[in-house]
């Protein structure tokens, strides 16, 4: 197996000529110095002005961050941008919206979506203002919670490297489209599609929400389902902006429940991830493809946590949806999405057709140079990714101390065989539980001397207990659908696998 070291690292950075930037060494030496203790609370990750994950070191630091502790809250400077506002966005806002309770949008279009989205749903109205190119949707502070929930659940954000521009005055720069087409053809190589198949995005859930609103348009007033124990915002999307949503979790009994569901009435779509986040199974897209093209239902399909060099979804799914954010960029300082249109899908021209009809070019010029410049090397370090996930994989797996490991090549294996690449990897995402996980998960997350903070794909590892993450307000459900609270999930990143288990099993011992 081959290893991984700092220097060949950094080396591989320098290759990518200016990708060689302040964050992407900072990423590179959380490889061998990681934020893992107390004093770390709050600390962006990278350590910069745009890390999009936050240093959350301990059990009760995630829980206080839930309750909104201020003890916590005080201390976090930024966050997963979807979730915590960053700095800067607050500050555009502020200065165009006249007042706290406001947010600023990608576009016009979009900041009119938030302000009905909050007159549909609260009991309050929203106002848009657009000054200097940017427009801003403003509420009353209890409206707030209704335009905060569109811009997480849709992902139709501003970047914080936006905001930086607007508040200086800059303008974008002259060459932004070339930046975009540079990236939408490094996309497009990896899902073997043409360029204009490939739809940019400013987040990977603006191009689920981009998805949905496509296969709405087909069908309007339809539900969509949902395939597998879902990422959050995947279902709450479909629950909120959609026509309603059946979940369907449960992986052994999926053909038969969806066979019943499409006897009884048409679906809009049908959204699913290959493999799931956080319990890596995957549906078997061999019965569930042909079933949903007998009865005319779109499949939108998620591949962020495996990435399309290790599945190849075109047989079965329609659109697929994925995130940059994640290990496209691996330095974890630029957001990102898009979805790619399947040339062989029975309704291309129809959905493509919607897509582009309601597509804005909204992934900012900043973050694409950002994008494109990491893409050059995300092949080589993807292969790392999946050698080194494996391995610590392994290792969990014999380890005493551990109840179970859920990883792609375990979990519904067959089903992901299906539509691994030929030479493509299991990933790098893997979740355990540890034995007596209501004891143990707490003083093991502690002690681990590893990154802790939300999004997975960083060149460094990261960790987090995920439940308490994306679903503190409904643990209980979580766990009715098989996700133990006390699951603690590792992105597992390029530092040497010796060394990275010397530091896990240590927590664990």
């Amino acid at each position: 197996m081959r290893r991984t070291n700092n220097r060949r690292y950094k080396l591989l950075l320098h290759a990518a000529g200016i990708g060689l930037v302040l964050a992407a060494m900072l990423a590179s030496d959380l490889l061998q110095q990681p934020v893992w203790e107390a004093d770390g609370l709050g600390r962006p990750l990278p350590h910069s002005t745009h890390g999009i994950s936050v240093a959350l070191p301990r059990w009760q630091d995630v829980i206080g961050y839930e309750e909104k502790k201020s003890e916590v809250v005080e201390k976090m400077s930024s966050g997963y941008p979807r979730f915590v506002v960053h700095p800067l966005v607050s500050k555009l806002a502020k200065e165009l919206g006249g007042g706290e309770n406001a947010l600023p949008f990608p576009s016009r279009r979009a900041a009119e979506s938030a302000a009905e989205f909050v007159k549909r749903t609260s009991a309050f109205s929203a106002r848009v203002l657009t000054k200097n190119g940017i427009s801003v949707a403003s509420t009353d502070v209890e409206g707030m919670p209704a335009l905060r929930a569109f811009w997480q659940h849709t992902g139709l954000i501003v970047s914080s490297r936006q905001a930086e521009a607007a508040l200086a005055g800059r303008q974008p720069n002259g060459n932004v489209h070339n930046v975009r087409t540079t990236l939408r053809r490094q996309i497009a190589d990896w899902y073997d599609c043409a360029e204009d198949d490939v739809f940019l995005a400013p987040t990977g859930m603006a191009s689920v929400y981009a998805a949905l609103r496509a296969v709405r348009a087909r069908r309007p007033i339809q539900r969509t389902i949902q395939l597998g124990f879902p990422y959050v915002d995947t279902l709450k999307l479909q629950e909120k902006f959609g026509a309603g949503a059946t979940l369907l979790p449960n992986l052994e009994t999926i053909e038969a429940e969806l066979r019943s569901l499409l006897n009884e009435e048409a679906l809009a779509g049908c959204f699913c991830e290959i493999p799931g986040n956080p319990l890596l199974g995957s549906v078997d897209l061999r019965a569930i493809g042909p079933l949903l093209r007998k009865h005319g239902v779109p499949l939108i399909a998620d591949d962020v946590v495996a990435t399309p060099l290790n599945v190849d979804l075109s047989p079965y799914a329609d659109l697929i949806a994925t995130s940059l954010t994640k290990f496209v960029v691996g330095t974890c300082d630029a957001m990102g999405g898009a979805l790619i249109c399947n040339r062989a899908s029975p309704y291309y021209a129809e959905l493509k057709g919607a897509i582009r009809s309601q597509h804005e070019e909204l992934l900012w010029g900043e973050d694409a140079v950002v994008l494109a410049e990491q893409a050059e090397s995300f092949p080589e370090r993807m292969q790392r990714h999946n050698e080194n996930g494996l391995w610590i994989a392994e290792q969990l797996r014999a380890h005493p101390a551990t109840e179970r490991v859920w990883y792609p090549k375990w979990e519904s294996a067959e089903a992901y065989e299906a539509v691994r690449r030929v030479g493509g990897g299991w990933g790098a995402l893997l979740s355990f539980l540890p034995k007596d996980g209501k004891n143990r998960s707490p003083m093991i997350y502690d002690r681990l001397p590893l990154c802790k903070g939300p999004s997975l794909g960083a060149v460094f590892t990261l960790a987090c207990p995920f439940t308490l993450l994306a679903h503190y307000t409904e643990l209980d459900w979580a766990e009715s659908c098989g996700v133990s609270r006390y699951l603690i999930r590792l992105s597992v990143g390029l530092e040497e696998p010796e060394e990275l288990w010397e530091r896990i099993s240590r927590a664990l011992d």
